[in-house]
């Protein structure tokens, strides 16, 4: 099987912050323009590159996602997984390298690639980029595992991983032939995902005040709900706190219901009763849309009533 191999360059200051989290498991290569990324596919291999004067492949990870989100939204989702302290320390760093843009911190769309099961190597075990790199790519390159390089660079990468001894690796990149590897898609895919789908838009109010919105699981992850897009919702923060706590609803019809609990317990939710029997707006994809068995789900284990 044929896959595409990305090599990418980063900063050492990115490299490092990450490599000392090995409690992370899903990460932000981030891109200072706000360009989009079709170079792999979900599953592929995403290799790391230093600059100058290390020039080597130092580490890697499984692509997921990419897109283009305002840097105050990578940060939410991913925090230190963006290879920074704090998101004050992210945005002087992105605009270091911006050619143009804003000269002091503030939020601005970035281009974001997402990756998971990020492994770093040890020192001596840096890889040499391929013989066809060239010392003016700035950016990134991609190899196909059907070429001599392609493959040289897959083992090459397996034997360095397993003598640093990564243990976070998925095996299929340990041991074996060049394949898709499955990520495993975390709370901050899930976020930024679910976010992207619905338009940044509440499903229910319209709401498009970004920090106000969050994705919310239908079946919540603690009791067996995936991070899918399929299971989630891009409420309003009240809508999401509501929906939680089971005083509101989305049908398996995406008809929004609201408890008649809010009113006995609280005296009050007549801006949520208004908008009780409502249709809720989710993608027009039909595979993108809520799982209609989550909300029933919902409705027979968490809804009020």
């Amino acid at each position: 099987m044929s896959i595409k191999i990305v090599v990418a360059v980063t900063d050492f200051e990115w490299f490092s912050t990450l490599r000392d989290r090995e409690d992370l498991s899903e990460i932000n290569f981030w891109s200072p323009s706000p360009r989009g990324f079709q170079a792999l596919d979900e599953g592929e291999l995403f290799l790391f590159k230093l600059h100058a004067p290390y020039n080597k492949i130092v580490g890697g990870a499984i692509f997921a996602y990419a897109n283009t989100l305002p840097c105050s939204l990578a940060w939410e989702a991913f925090g230190e997984g963006n290879g920074a302290k704090s998101l004050r320390e992210m945005q002087e760093r992105i605009i270091k390298y911006r050619r143009s843009g804003p000269a002091s911190p503030g939020d601005f769309d970035i281009g974001c690639r997402i990756l998971t099961q990020p492994f770093f190597l040890a020192q001596p075990e840096w890889i040499e980029p391929p013989p066809s790199w060239k010392p003016n790519i700035v950016s990134f390159k991609t190899f196909d595992s059907d070429t001599e390089e392609g493959r040289e660079l897959w083992e090459a990468a397996q034997q360095a991983i397993r003598r640093s001894d990564v243990a976070s690796t998925p095996e299929e990149v340990r041991y074996g032939p060049p394949q898709l590897i499955k990520p495993r898609l975390g709370q901050g895919i899930f976020r930024v995902k679910v976010t992207e789908l619905y338009g940044r838009s509440c499903a229910v109010t319209g709401e498009r005040t970004l920090p106000a919105l969050e994705a919310a699981h239908i079946v919540p992850y603690s009791e067996g709900g995936s991070h899918d897009a399929n299971n989630g919702l891009l409420l309003r923060r009240d809508i999401h706190s509501l929906f939680g706590a089971g005083y509101v609803t989305v049908t398996p019809s995406l008809e929004f219901r609201v408890s008649k609990m809010i009113q006995e317990e609280f005296r009050n939710g007549r801006v949520y009763y208004a908008m009780d029997r409502h249709h809720v707006r989710v993608p027009e994809e039909q595979g993108l849309q809520p799982a209609r068995e989550a909300l029933a789900w919902h409705n027979e284990n968490r809804y009020r009533g």
